[in-house]
């Protein structure tokens, strides 16, 4: 749960921040089914996952059943471009100059699809992973010239409940544009390329939240 010191004062807002970004072969993603449509970027969103994390050990399978899940609906991959897990690992999904995907009623074009793992309407973000979602939020604002304040919810644009009640509350409290705006250009990311076996034991924690 985000406690009071992550959403009190914080320290060293400024540093330099590296996130790994742990490419797809770390969840065993398979291959795109079709092509991508290409787009660029001009808005960052926010989403659940809409199902209960608690075991964190299960994350990359919790993946690859969204992706199986969603190309079975005709899409080519797993919908989401980045994907963030209950200890703050960041996943690769499709690439971001490809067009997202939604069963909901907006156009994901130009949308930076950014999706945290969890049901955030029956549990609360982890501190690990809200600061990893803050990283990657703070990395394509300044990446993409979007600033924190245009920063929204996938509820903003569609009729849903994602990102669910807790995310919903730190974005409409000001937290996230606060946080963001803070880290705005200390933020870098860097891909791993490391097998799915390797990043089990190095990068996903065992245990639960």
């Amino acid at each position: 749960m985000v406690g009071a010191t992550l959403l009190g004062a914080s320290p060293a807002e400024a540093a330099t921040r590296k996130v790994p970004l742990l490419r797809r072969s770390a969840w065993d993603a398979r291959p795109a089914t079709k092509p991508f449509v290409r787009h660029r970027i001009s808005h960052i969103t926010i989403h659940h996952s809409g199902v209960i994390l608690r075991d964190n050990r299960t994350a990359p399978a919790q993946l690859r059943t969204f992706q199986a899940d969603h190309q079975a609906r005709g899409w080519p991959d797993i919908a989401y471009h980045l994907l963030i897990d209950r200890h703050g690992n960041v996943y690769q999904g499709r690439p971001i100059w490809a067009v997202g995907d939604t069963n909901t009623d907006y156009n994901p074009r130009g949308h930076l699809l950014v999706m945290a793992l969890g049901n955030f309407e029956e549990q609360a973000v982890s501190t690990a992973q809200f600061s990893a979602l803050l990283n990657v939020l703070a990395w394509g604002s300044s990446r993409f010239g979007i600033a924190p304040a245009a920063i929204r919810g996938h509820r903003a644009y569609a009729s849903t409940l994602c990102p669910g009640a807790d995310l919903r509350r730190l974005i409409f409290n000001g937290t996230v544009r606060r946080r963001v705006r803070r880290r705005r250009g200390h933020v870098t990311m860097r891909a791993l390329s490391v097998s799915a076996g390797r990043a089990r034991a190095t990068r996903i924690e065992n245990g639960t939240d």
